[in-house]
């Protein structure tokens, strides 16, 4: 590649399964790599979360898209942030916040993180391109 390499920052907005655009997200962000560009954040948001529950358990012929993000973010050293507050109120915790209110695990583990939405703004700020899917 001789151009500059471009930063991309992802928002995803969709579920897991039931459309299209966390998918696409992945997608694009396999694509965006290989090509030589940087993706510096993936955040989801609303009904995006869902992505990061490591409880999901596909059909043994489906696609497994929380595998396949945890897999590129271990290959693209990336941190996978989820919303914090439209997590909780979809069901979603990690290990500190289970235990906060009595749970015996949570369902929310590394690569994936809950953050506020001021990671999704530091992101917006660094990145080249911020792209929503």
């Amino acid at each position: 590649m001789t151009e500059t390499p471009l930063r991309f920052a992802l928002l995803v907005t969709g579920p897991c399964y039931g459309t299209q655009s966390a998918a696409d997200a992945w997608r694009f962000a396999c694509a965006v790599l290989e090509q030589g560009h940087a993706v510096d954040s993936v955040f989801f948001y609303q009904e995006g979360v869902h992505n990061g529950n490591r409880l999901l358990q596909p059909a043994s012929d489906e696609f497994d898209l929380y595998r396949a993000w945890v897999d590129l973010a271990g290959r693209h050293d990336l941190t996978l942030d989820l919303c914090v507050a439209a997590a909780l109120r979809r069901g979603l915790c990690d290990d500190t916040g289970a235990a906060d209110v009595g749970l015996s695990a949570g369902n929310v583990t590394a690569p994936f993180r809950l953050s506020g939405l001021g990671a999704l703004a530091q992101a917006a700020l660094t990145a080249d391109r911020v792209v929503q899917f």
